[in-house]
């Protein structure tokens, strides 16, 4: 008697790979080949993790601090984050709503999985970091796709949101500033959808992983704008140069903390013991101006790019204001841009994401820069576009 055939669950079936993740494996296929290439495919900053944030994790680890913290994190880090917030951005906030996670993705599943019952639906921008319609899916959530475009400079406000709303959406998730778009959603914008979502009885799920990766607006958190209701998700990763110590955190309403808390405990116990003790450098002097110098060079080779990829022919909505990524209209080059990037790879050694990636909106005709590496090799990035894109 044959057994049973086991399969894997429909909505894990469902969860798509990173194509980004694609380009950089083939990449790195061609570079043990002995081709050179230019890397503007992966969100990782090409800085490394300030000196005093891994020395803090050296005393760390050489005092035998590797034991399990609590679910929500070291009681220190909380009250630094909480901190953080008063000082930078003149916002009070209490340690106790602060949950700190592994890595922003821990966060987002954290807050999606005390929110979300089998059917419940979440309004998402449409092109958008594809985590989010995942972990939706996988939570038994429904993801709601709303498009995008130029006109809207790629941002979901309160009257795009309000449009899309249908009876089932008990979450608003937006990204600010954006992956992939780089958008940011300003103040007053932010303001709107949370007394939209406060209206239809929905929460706001607000990601500010690149909090502080910000140009030509001010720096600002969507916890001025209330609490009730509102969950706000970040890392250490972007801004502060942390990717692989895999740290994050979450700030929920107070009456959310126990239910998260009780989550934490049964999802992963609780956040990387080193990366926290290590993450409590992050808030001093010494690493807050290393990391501000830092912003000053992503400006430089955001305003460098989108100048140059204007010079070949790819369009803008405008400038994004955050991130460090620049999405690029190549419907000129007229073939769609999964093709458009394995040509740029394949012959000219340029590694890229394509908009498939980000969802369904345009996707055939965008492509993601990642400004994630210094300004010599953009140009060489710019010299081999430019070479190959005029004799294809």
């Amino acid at each position: 008697m044959s057994s049973p055939i086991i399969r894997p669950a429909a909505r894990a079936l469902a969860v798509e790979p990173f194509h980004a993740m694609r380009v950089l494996a083939r990449a790195k296929e061609l570079e043990a080949q002995g081709r050179d290439i230019v890397h503007m495919e992966v969100g990782e900053p090409d800085f490394g993790t300030p000196a005093p944030i891994v020395e803090a994790g050296r005393r760390a680890l050489a005092d035998g601090l590797t034991r399990y913290t609590p679910a929500t994190g070291l009681p220190l880090l909380r009250e630094a984050i909480a901190h953080y917030y008063g000082e930078r951005y003149a916002v009070p906030v209490r340690p106790g709503r602060v949950l700190v996670t592994p890595g922003a993705s821990g966060a987002l599943t954290l807050v999606l999985a005390g929110l979300l019952d089998p059917g419940d639906e979440v309004l998402l921008a449409d092109p958008g970091y594809p985590c989010y319609r995942h972990l939706v899916g996988l939570l038994g959530g429904r993801p709601r796709l709303v498009a995008l475009g130029p006109d809207s400079g790629f941002k979901l406000t309160a009257e795009r949101a309000a449009a899309a709303w249908s009876p089932g959406v008990r979450v608003v998730l937006v990204a600010s500033p954006s992956n992939p778009t780089g958008s940011v959603l300003e103040p007053a914008e932010l303001a709107d959808l949370y007394h939209l979502a406060q209206a239809r009885g929905a929460a706001l799920v607000v990601d500010e992983i690149y909090q502080g990766l910000v140009y030509d607006t001010t720096d600002h958190t969507a916890l001025a704008v209330g609490s009730e209701g509102l969950f706000v998700v970040n890392s250490f990763s972007k801004y502060f140069g942390m990717t692989g110590w895999r740290l994050g955190w979450a700030v929920c309403p107070d009456d959310f903390a126990q239910v998260l808390d009780r989550i934490a405990q049964n999802l992963y116990l609780a956040a990387p013991t080193l990366a926290q003790h290590a993450a409590l450098a992050a808030f001093g002097p010494e690493t807050r101006a290393l990391i501000e110098a830092r912003c000053v060079e992503y400006r430089h080779r955001r305003d460098f790019l989108i100048e140059a990829l204007e010079r070949l022919g790819f369009a803008f909505a405008g400038r994004p204001q955050g991130a460090f990524y620049l999405y690029a209209d190549a419907a000129v080059f007229g073939m769609p841009s999964a093709d458009l990037a394995v040509d740029l790879l394949e012959h000219a050694g340029v590694a890229v994401t394509p908009g498939l990636d980000f969802g369904l909106t345009g996707a055939e005709r965008y492509l993601r820069f990642a400004y994630t590496t210094d300004l010599a090799r953009l140009e060489e990035g710019e010299r081999r576009l430019g070479g190959w894109l005029r004799v294809r």
